[in-house]
């Protein structure tokens, strides 16, 4: 299923819903009691996170019934069901509890402390680290993103992120992937200037990655990637292009901390919830940080789009703009 937080053509708000075909979207509330969800939120406009824990164990019955979606479809519509027409894609969770950014591809890890003058830390093998990022600051497809004040070094990061959907904590291995709801592009922006000033002080990324972040187009449930996972190992083709010019390739097979690991790992002691937000880290040369800026037109500059696709995920568009006076 291809889920997803919508403004349709005709409304004012986003509505959490669901595809029902190559054009046609149906909120998730009247979809879900139409086919006998009981445990619904009260508020239909509810978003989309608080669907998941109803979707979770039904995936796969309700991905068949979206296939045979023009007979339902019928039904639906005769007794007083709509569908809709999509204006806008907004983060398909808007607001996530936590958003935890992993460093997981070895790649991408040896380039960029390589382009510092660092070797690989070994601490980096035996401990999939991540960082708490912003999780007020996701913008949607085709949204406009500015490089923050003080910064001239404006990056894009392609990521495949993991969207967590039922309450979860002390995760084993086996339980790990039966906590995911499904998957969706993450393009954390990066200001690289001020990323560069910060980080030698030890904490960790703030102000160089607090502005921005694209998630979307869609989410797409797990179900639906049955046949690309093997054991632990997602395989996923990942490209970016900017102004169709793609610079960067790679593969989530790539990654040396799996997800099944990185969610073990998040949920020793803590508790994840549904639309907790996991970001794989940035792909083997999958910034202009790695590929270097030489080599790629410079840095983003205002006028620029970029173009994350992910396979079965879509493609998440970002419009580079000058910052607002």
């Amino acid at each position: 299923m291809r889920l997803a937080t919508i403004l349709p053509e005709n409304g004012n708000k986003p509505v959490a819903a669901v595809s029902v075909d190559a054009q046609n979207w149906v909120a998730l509330h009247p979809f879900l009691k139409f086919f006998g969800a009981r445990e619904l939120p009260e508020n239909p406009g509810a978003p989309l996170e608080q669907f998941l824990p109803t979707l979770m164990p039904r995936f796969s019955e309700l991905t068949r019934k979206i296939s045979d979606w023009p007979e339902h479809g019928r039904v639906f519509q005769k007794d007083g069901g709509k569908t809709m027409r999509v204006r806008r894609f907004f983060p398909p969770i808007l607001r996530p509890s936590t958003f935890r950014d992993f460093y997981a591809f070895e790649q991408h890890v040896r380039t960029a402390r390589a382009r510092r003058g660092e070797d690989m830390n070994p601490a980096w093998y035996e401990i999939p680290v991540f960082y708490f990022s912003n999780p007020n600051c996701f913008i949607g497809d085709d949204d406009a993103v500015f490089a923050p004040a003080g910064s001239t070094e404006l990056d894009y990061e392609l990521e495949l992120g993991v969207v967590i959907g039922k309450r979860c904590r002390n995760v084993t291995p086996a339980q790990a992937w039966n906590c995911v709801a499904g998957f969706t592009i993450i393009n954390d922006f990066t200001a690289r200037d001020l990323q560069r000033a910060e980080m030698p002080v030890g904490l960790g990324p703030a102000k160089g990655k607090d502005f921005a972040t694209g998630l979307g187009p869609v989410l797409v449930t797990r179900d639906e990637f049955a046949d690309k996972v093997n054991n632990e190992t997602l395989s996923l083709q990942m490209q970016a292009r900017v102004n169709g010019r793609e610079l960067s390739r790679g593969n989530s097979s790539f990654l040396y901390h799996t997800f099944p690991k990185m969610i073990v790992h998040a949920s020793r002691d803590a508790d994840l919830f549904p639309g907790d937000v996991i970001g794989s880290g940035t792909v083997g040369f999958g910034c202009i940080l790695e590929l270097g800026p030489e080599n790629t037109g410079g840095w983003l500059k205002t006028g620029d789009v970029v173009e994350l696709e992910i396979e079965r995920l879509g493609v998440l568009h970002a419009r580079v703009v000058a910052r607002p006076g």
